[in-house]
């Protein structure tokens, strides 16, 4: 990890072949360096994404937020080397099978992440912290039956 927080990406053996073949070798190509934030950035765009799951939107300091399923929920990140743990915490469509949900949603980050940066996702914690109901959002009451 540099002072910045980012980690640089490993270099494969066919990167290595290939570069060491050219004219400087691996030292002259540089190190690609992804930043902690990245990781978390991609991860909560790959839950917003999601029909059922999302992240809280407005208030200050917790004060006042309120569910939001278009949002970006709270994501974060340990790198160690070029393997991941990554914690998520969300806001589920009610009803919804929670045990599938939250299944499906871990291999859905795991599979993005590693897609799109190479990093190896080892754990993927997914924190269910509300639920909401299609209804609402509308702000009127229903008539329970």
């Amino acid at each position: 990890m540099n002072p910045q927080g980012a980690h640089a990406l490993p270099i494969t053996a066919a990167e290595d072949a290939h570069y060491s073949a050219g004219d400087g070798g691996i030292g002259s190509r540089g190190i690609t360096v992804l930043a902690d934030k990245v990781i978390e950035k991609i991860a909560s765009q790959v839950v917003s994404e999601e029909s059922v799951a999302g992240g809280s939107s407005g208030g200050f300091l917790g004060i006042g937020t309120r569910a939001d399923l278009s949002a970006r929920p709270r994501a974060s990140v340990e790198l160690s080397g070029n393997i991941a743990t990554l914690s998520v915490e969300v806001g589920m469509l009610y009803p919804v099978p929670l045990r599938q949900a939250t299944e499906a949603l871990r291999q859905r980050i795991r599979t993005r992440v590693m897609e799109l940066t190479g990093i190896e996702v080892r754990q993927v914690d997914v924190r269910v912290s509300w639920l909401t109901t299609i209804d609402a959002g509308t702000g009127g009451r229903r008539k329970l039956l």
